[in-house]
């Protein structure tokens, strides 16, 4: 399970960045393509977290995957086990917009 090493090293961030306060949440964007899933990193957090980090919640926001369609002129979502094609017109397309994003949006201190 690599979500857990994923979530070790956001809680090397989330730890730098929180300066010693205490975090009550922390909110990660996470793209469909990213190669992480959701419900595996919910599971491997409570092994994640320490410190200042060790009772905060996590909130994760799914971003959609999608290509740009230059038939359509359009970005187009796209299922994420789907090829990289239209799924309006089938078009392929290489040009994956959004999907593989893995960021922290942000975190709550007190």
């Amino acid at each position: 399970m690599h979500e857990l090493g994923l979530l070790t090293s956001v809680v090397d961030v989330v730890i730098k960045a929180a300066q010693g306060r205490t975090v009550e949440s922390v909110n990660l964007e996470v793209g469909e393509r990213s190669g992480a899933v959701v419900e595996a990193l919910h599971a491997a957090w409570p092994l994640a977290v320490r410190g200042e980090v060790s009772s905060a919640r996590l909130i994760i926001d799914v971003v959609p995957a999608t290509v740009w369609c230059p038939t359509c002129a359009c970005e187009q979502h796209i299922d994420q086990f789907f090829a990289l094609a239209c799924p309006v017109c089938d078009t392929p397309t290489a040009d994956l917009r959004r999907g593989r994003e893995f960021r922290v949006l942000s975190i709550e201190v007190t």
